[in-house]
């Protein structure tokens, strides 16, 4: 939903106590329990009931679909869908969207997509749902994964393992089902995932409109929307004062832009703009911040309605901190001084958030770390909307569960230039993935799952192809000095 990066090298311990269970099991002589025997298993022609008509359907207002390989596999790949809008938004105001998804390629369910067919062939069974609601509906999409794999089970069999996988708010959402379902979920693939969950992340939102409202567009309003219609024409507005802003150098417009973008550490490159010269970098950034924005306006909207008021909170950000020297520098050279905008930035008072809104929007569901099970995420290095530093904040929950072993974090890298035309092919843009980087996910899973294969980041480049990127550690949250 919604970069500073470090690098290090990483050492990762291939003991039996940091793999997984299932994977060191096979080289002790304890006997396997019967939920390991069948998570090890290496059948390619599993029986299964044909679910038919039962196939598609409706579980408690959630459109759901499965679809069946040939032959299977005996494992279940089910798929969480990200966020989508309750309402028509801009730019583009697209009819709503209720449909189930099979996969990362799905859009109506059908499976037809390339991914969805060649999980098909390798002999995965593909099942998704819809939620019972749009919008922020974490708890809505938990539901329907768990009414899934229970409908699955009755209608074409028990698998012989589940790995759940799902992207955006659908990663929060599979993590979240994982965590809570340790007695079905052998393996999970959180893509882009809203890791660090709702809070951190609407407040981050609102760190954006904050900024702007106080360098840019004064008439923006930043909580509190009467209607859909209404928050669709604040970010309207605040779009094109930005626009006209950021192509304003000598006005200093431009350096106001760039200030902004990097108080909440929006990437410099973006889907189309590549970030090659300090042009491209504004743009790139421009177009992060307007992304951040839609969801801190119309998304917003959405969540104030379900939580009964703002969540949202910035009386203890520290901005002057946020800037880095070469941020600092780079806002100078577009013109611009640093501590002149911290001032102006200052003049405009801080939002306290509804105490007991916030409470609620936690307890849509959040992640806690608590791992039971092998977790692969992915995620781009240039995501302007769930920024790579969600992945931070959930190491860090991780470790403190001890749970190191059972997580593998990978990021993909965009290419250091690309044609505005075409934009990214991967690693700048939310979830922008390519087919094999998708298809690597599974397959790396399935290998660390049945065979206790860890993958080492290095070691599993060449599944992903271009982009894999492993020595890059994402920085800490903006505003903290640690993930």
């Amino acid at each position: 939903m919604l970069r500073t990066s470090r690098r290090r090298l990483v050492l990762v311990s291939l003991t039996c106590t940091a793999v997984v269970i299932a994977g060191c099991s096979a080289h002790t002589s304890t006997p396997l329990t019967k939920r390991q025997s069948n998570v090890q298993d290496t059948s390619t022609n599993v029986p299964f009931k044909d679910c038919a008509q039962q196939c598609t359907g409706t579980i408690d207002g959630a459109a759901y679909s499965i679809k069946l390989p040939k032959k299977w596999n005996g494992t279940l790949l089910l798929w969480s869908h990200g966020y989508r809008q309750a309402n028509p938004w801009p730019p583009d105001f697209e009819p709503v969207v209720t449909t189930p998804q099979v996969s990362p390629g799905d859009d109506d369910g059908s499976g037809g997509d390339q991914i969805s067919q060649q999980l098909l062939d390798q002999g995965y069974a593909l099942a998704g749902s819809a939620y019972k609601s749009n919008g922020w509906a974490v708890a809505d999409g938990v539901k329907a994964d768990e009414d899934l794999h229970a409908k699955f089970t009755a209608v074409v069999g028990v698998p012989k393992r589940t790995y759940v996988w799902g992207a955006s708010l659908g990663g929060l959402i599979t993590e979240i089902v994982s965590e809570q379902n340790p007695q079905w979920v052998d393996g999970a693939a959180p893509l882009c995932g809203v890791l660090g969950g709702p809070n951190l992340n609407l407040d981050l939102a609102l760190d954006v409109a904050y900024s702007i409202k106080a360098l840019i567009d004064p008439q923006l309003k930043l909580t509190g929307y009467t209607s859909a219609d209404d928050a669709t024409r604040n970010w309207e507005h605040a779009e094109a004062a930005i626009e006209k802003a950021a192509a304003d150098v000598s006005g200093g417009g431009t350096a106001k832009a760039l200030f902004i973008a990097a108080l909440v550490d929006a990437p410099d490159k973006s889907q189309t703009y590549d970030g090659h010269d300090l042009a491209s970098t504004v743009k790139a950034q421009v177009e992060s911040v307007l992304t951040a924005l839609d969801y801190g306006t119309n998304g917003r909207y959405e969540i104030e309605q379900r939580v009964g008021g703002d969540p949202s909170d910035n009386t203890q950000a520290d901005y002057a901190a946020r800037i880095s020297t070469d941020e600092a520098n780079l806002i100078a050279q577009a013109g611009g001084n640093v501590s002149k905008l911290v001032a102006q930035l200052n003049t405009v008072p801080r939002v306290s958030a509804d105490a007991a809104a916030r409470t609620e929007f936690e307890k849509l569901g959040d992640t806690t770390g608590d791992l039971s099970t092998p977790t692969l995420t992915m995620h781009t290095e240039a995501d302007p909307l769930v920024i790579v530093q969600n992945e931070s904040v959930f190491a860090g929950r991780v470790q403190s569960h001890n749970d190191n072993g059972r997580l593998v974090q990978l990021y993909i890298a965009p290419p250091a230039t690309y044609d505005e035309s075409t934009g990214a092919p991967y690693g700048a843009g939310h979830c922008n993935f390519s087919d094999k980087q998708l298809l690597g996910t599974v397959n790396v899973l399935d290998n660390w799952v049945r065979k206790g294969v860890y993958p080492v980041p290095g070691g599993v480049a060449g599944q992903f192809g271009e982009g894999l990127d492993p020595a890059y550690v994402p920085g800490p949250w903006p505003g903290t000095s640690a993930g």
